[in-house]
């Protein structure tokens, strides 16, 4: 029996850009599905970004399927923009959104000992257990709770003592706040530099980037050019024929920073990518740095009252340190005793494939990849919804 005529509806957890595409790509095939948003509104995560934020992306290159993004958004589509777009997407292909449904744990049916019951409950694989006391039944499940879903902190020695205020980036929404105020900006990804250019832009007294690996630094385009639009080309490359054209493009492009104390990393940029470290796209920090406004530091040690001792054994005292210290996928409760994430908290396999101990439970957005986040979503969506319909046929 097909599934969009089974009762059951495919159940997708999580309605940002991950979840809605596989919706309408599900939607596209005839089956239908369900998206199960815990807040009150689709795209809750990008919602609550700093201010500033724009997409590293181009906006031709992210686009969900069945719906272009505004060309009047323009090429760098802002937050609020990019929000505006999830809710017209989920409105364009009719999607079913049942807001204010936390899902909690996922079991398998045969687990849960499923009785003979309505039309379609004799295919369910899955019971979700959601707040309320529900349990809802799927032939499939696609989970889109995102990369970045739970803030991290790390447990630095002394740092429940810290006499000044400390925050996680996802609590960061605009300079206002800390105009004239001496601020620690700990990490230089690309949340950590967008902040402490933010901040320098924005009237911080004094604003300092505490650096533990310097990261690459591109040009978010060239000549015109976007760096995604490379990092698509050269997906496919060796890896250390990328390594070399991008360590001669970031030569002619940017800056050397090593004097400002940010030097251009060992290893090569596509090596790092392989292993999680994508490089920062350059939304102001290169001048800043350049000016002075910016001051790369060693990394956190730990802290001392109102101290921030350094792993170079500097002492620097803050006012507000601010962690843009990255996320952790949030997945442990909700799948961790299924066998299928791995050390790290992510899933094994993403993507239209399934793990052997799971099947017709899909992972979307688990990645963050060189060639654009959305870009991968979009085509993660339509294979999804092609394994979905292969696994019902």
């Amino acid at each position: 029996m097909p599934m969009s005529d089974s009762g059951t509806p495919v159940h997708i957890v999580g309605a940002g850009p991950g979840g809605l595409a596989t919706a309408a790509a599900l939607r596209e095939r005839g089956i239908s599905a369900v998206v199960l948003e815990r807040s009150d509104t689709v795209g809750s995560s990008w919602r609550s970004h700093y201010d500033r934020l724009r997409l590293h992306t181009a906006r031709v290159h992210s686009s969900l399927p069945g719906l272009p993004i505004p060309r009047a958004y323009g090429r760098w589509v802002r937050r609020a923009d990019l929000v505006r777009y999830l809710e017209q997407y989920a409105a364009h292909h009719r999607i079913e959104v049942a807001t204010g449904v936390e899902v909690h744990r996922l079991e398998r049916a045969d687990d849960e000992e499923v009785a003979p019951g309505p039309e379609g409950a004799q295919g369910a694989r899955w019971v979700l257990h959601a707040n309320g006391g529900r349990r809802l039944l799927a032939p499939a499940v696609v989970m889109a709770t995102g990369y970045n879903h739970t803030p991290y902190l790390p447990d630095w020695p002394g740092r429940d003592g810290f006499t000044g205020e400390l925050l996680h980036a996802s609590s960061y929404r605009s300079p206002a706040p800390y105009a004239g105020r001496d601020v620690l900006v700990v990490g230089a990804g690309n949340t950590g530099a967008e902040i402490a250019a933010d901040l320098a832009e924005g009237g911080a007294g004094r604003v300092r980037l505490a650096v533990r690996t310097p990261p690459h630094i591109l040009r978010r385009s060239t000549l015109g050019w976007p760096s995604q639009r490379s990092a698509i080309l050269c997906r496919r490359l060796p890896v250390r024929l990328v390594d070399r054209m991008a360590a001669q493009l970031t030569k002619l492009s940017v800056p050397d920073l090593a004097p400002y104390g940010l030097p251009r990393p060992d290893a090569g940029l596509y090596t790092r990518a392989r292993e999680g470290a994508i490089p920062v796209l350059d939304a102001g920090l290169v001048e800043a740095v350049r000016q002075g406004k910016v001051e790369p530091v060693a990394a956190v040690a730990s802290f001392e009252d109102g101290k921030v001792l350094l792993t170079d054994g500097e002492t620097v005292t803050p006012e507000v340190v601010i962690a843009a210290t990255g996320y952790r996928r949030g997945l442990e409760g909700l799948v961790g005793h299924l066998g299928v994430l791995d050390a790290r908290g992510t899933p094994r396999v993403h993507g239209r494939r399934t793990h052997p101990a799971a099947p017709a439970l899909f992972f979307t957005g688990f990645s963050n990849p060189l060639s654009g986040g959305l870009r991968e979503l979009a085509l993660e969506a339509r294979r999804i919804a092609k394994a979905v319909a292969r696994s019902a046929g």
